[in-house]
């Protein structure tokens, strides 16, 4: 993404969805769906870059410097995700604080 998009800053991955699965966001495909995904030729474990077939929901967490989240936004339905003027406008007020 990064070399397509020709992005300037660095992109964190969660590879193998560890910090997902620390944060209880992260949930492992049943078998039947693991083979739905094998006929559509997704291949998750070689996205993840280890054996698991798992996925990680959509969130977006604001924390600030001394680790606390501020904020967050998960939903397990992937086609529901946080808008990002909202984000920012979280921002906007955590900087006036």
């Amino acid at each position: 993404m990064a070399q397509k998009h020709h992005l300037e800053f660095e992109l964190l991955r969660d590879e193998g969805n560890f910090v997902a699965g620390k944060l209880g966001l992260a949930f492992s495909l049943p078998e039947d769906l693991r083979e739905v995904y094998k006929t559509l030729g997704v291949d998750l474990p070689r996205f993840n870059g280890n054996d698991t077939w798992t996925l990680s929901m959509p969130a977006r967490l604001v924390i600030d410097r001394n680790g606390i989240v501020r904020k967050k936004d998960v939903n397990p339905d992937y086609t529901v995700r946080p808008e990002p003027a909202e984000t920012v406008a979280f921002l906007k007020t955590l900087s006036q604080r």
